[in-house]
């Protein structure tokens, strides 16, 4: 079957071992499923695999790809919960979190690590990790779930523990984790700050639902509740001082670098709570689900590649798209 996967990796040029070609389709496993894939979206996590971070030479040849969505290829389940070959659905592509579909005590995993991922023809995954796609979707929306909006929806509503009427920031407006926080905060009900260098991307954010945007380091109209951290030592001193004391700052990445200036003495002076996300769980991806469809949620997409299969310039396009960092939303590929 056809597949984008990682070739090798290289930390300095990862687009260098990007590949579009020929790999082996799924086998049959037990508690697993096959989904026909539709769409899929670029995340750091992809470029982070051809860097060789999470993923080694001697793992390679990889299939990249840490979501998706598309049609199932076989029945699932019983009762009301079962799904049937040519449902919609969406993954979860966690495994091991819960045992589910894995040998005992096997440590947790992304698609891509371990197992192939989701950027080829066909995927496998554990079937308790297959969920119907909400209604209001388009499947190309679908495919951003699984990764950005499942961490957003982690940081905000798991990690911080934020509720309606509370304060939150997001730095860095524009990422997909930053532009899904904004738009799950605002439904939620939350005050919403974003930040960003872009003008446009600022503007952007205040269309999505942000009650303002103002540049990095600016000062806000107030100490916030919480703080959704994605960008890292550029951002991180302005995160904590934009926390109000016993406030959480939820951190998922660390994009422009993980050796800020810690503000250690801040932290513990202001008994701030400083918690990792890393996606989220199976519990909160069915919440997420529920709330993207009941609140008619539509993720922000900036780029959609639409083809049979994608060929090795499109994919590259957008791979770069994403490691240059300018887009606000998601990039997907659509089969």
């Amino acid at each position: 079957m056809k597949a984008i996967y990682a070739s090798g990796v290289n930390y300095d040029d990862p687009l260098s071992v990007l590949a579009v070609g020929e790999q082996p389709a799924p086998t049959s496993r037990e508690n697993w499923a096959t989904v026909q894939v539709r769409a899929v979206s670029v995340n750091h996590h992809d470029l982070w695999s051809l860097q060789g971070v999470g993923l080694s030479a001697q793992q390679t040849p990889m299939i990249l790809g840490t979501d998706a969505a598309g049609v199932l290829l076989q029945d699932v389940g019983a009762g009301r919960g079962a799904l049937h070959a040519g449902e919609e659905v969406v993954l979860y592509t966690f495994i091991g979190t819960d045992g589910a579909g894995v040998g005992p005590g096997e440590r947790r995993t992304i698609l891509s690590e371990k197992y192939p991922g989701t950027m080829a023809e066909q995927v496998s995954v554990p079937a308790a990790n297959i969920f119907p796609k909400p209604r209001n979707l388009s499947l190309a929306e679908a495919a951003t779930l699984g990764t950005s909006w499942l961490t957003a929806y982690s940081m905000l509503f798991s990690a911080a523990r934020v509720k309606p009427g509370d304060s939150v920031l997001v730095q860095g407006a524009g990422g997909g984790v930053a532009t899904a926080a904004i738009q799950l905060a605002h439904a939620a009900g939350l005050r919403v700050f974003a930040t960003s260098r872009s003008e446009e991307k600022r503007s952007r954010a205040v269309e999505l639902g942000a009650d303002a945007a103002v540049e990095p380091g600016a000062r806000l109209p107030q100490k916030v509740d919480a703080v959704i951290e994605s960008v890292g030592a550029a951002t991180w001193k302005h995160s904590v001082k934009s926390v109000r004391p016993g406030g959480t700052i939820a951190i998922c990445g660390a994009t422009t670098g993980d050796q800020p200036d810690a503000e250690l003495t801040r932290i513990f002076f202001q008994d701030l709570r400083v918690q990792g996300v890393t996606m989220g769980s199976r519990e909160d991806f069915a919440r997420l689900l529920r709330f993207v469809e009941l609140t008619d949620l539509h993720p922000t997409i900036a780029a959609i590649a639409s083809s049979e299969f994608p060929d090795e310039k499109t994919v590259r396009d957008a791979f770069a798209t994403v490691q240059q960092g300018d887009q606000f939303g998601k990039v997907v590929l659509q089969f």
